[in-house]
């Protein structure tokens, strides 16, 4: 966690002034392995569109395991589905704002969400769990309408917490020591109330930056050879 928050070391090209080169957007587009990275992850975040609907329908479907979990039973239980989702969709325009004119940095937090919606759905088949007792379900006014959970909740999604690691991973995609604080704690805060709300087990909020770094690293394998672009960094 130190390493996220220190300050970013600026690379050579970005001493270099930018005159007489194509720098951002520009130069990474005139690369043929950019452009083939970024359609290939584009094309298997589309590809996963017709797939996930069904997959979360068969893990609502299929019993699990009641977990005991002491340190979920010292927090309060409250519905705070409209401070979470403005937290969550507030970050996420945030970022990728940031990322726009950053092509390197955006190709590698497509690849990185692509990856942990992967590792997700690996750990839901893997690991069946019910959800703690005292679930409120949680109204997420993007979600529900791509699962159509109006009759039917998708409430056995739990290991790990994909609200949290999602935040996560947008802590990683960044860069500067202003923007990675506070999506840190826009990251806690999420944390904390999805498990107000009873959507998730200690263990699945605890496990879930795990996961976004894991996913962000694979995704950093698949576009460590990318030539360096000069993207300014906004603190």
């Amino acid at each position: 966690m130190a390493n996220l928050l220190s300050p970013t070391t600026a690379s050579p090209l970005e001493t270099v002034p930018a005159v007489g080169r194509r720098t951002g957007w520009a130069a990474a587009w005139s690369r043929p392995a950019f452009r083939l990275r970024l359609a290939l992850v584009l094309a298997l975040l589309v590809g996963l569109l017709p797939v996930v609907p069904g997959f979360y329908h068969f893990i609502q479907a299929r019993p699990g395991h009641l977990l005991a979990d002491p340190l979920l039973a010292l927090l309060p239980v409250h519905d705070v589905s409209v401070p979470t989702f403005a937290i969550i969709y507030g970050a996420i325009a945030g970022t990728f704002a940031y990322l726009l004119p950053r092509p390197n940095l955006l190709l590698r937090a497509l690849w990185g969400y692509y990856f942990l919606q992967v590792l997700r759905m690996a750990t839901l088949w893997l690991l069946p769990l019910e959800p703690p007792t005292t679930l409120v379900v949680l109204h997420d006014p993007v979600m529900d309408r791509i699962f159509e959970v109006t009759t039917q909740p998708i409430v056995r999604d739990l290991f790990f917490s994909g609200h949290t690691a999602t935040m996560a991973l947008l802590v990683l995609a960044v860069r500067g020591r202003a923007w990675r604080r506070a999506l840190v704690l826009m990251t806690v805060a999420v944390g904390l109330l999805v498990l107000v709300q009873r959507v998730h087990y200690t263990y699945d909020v605890l496990a879930a930056p795990l996961f976004a770094w894991l996913a962000y690293w694979l995704a950093g394998r698949i576009t460590k050879r990318q030539p360096a672009v000069h993207e300014p960094i906004l603190f």
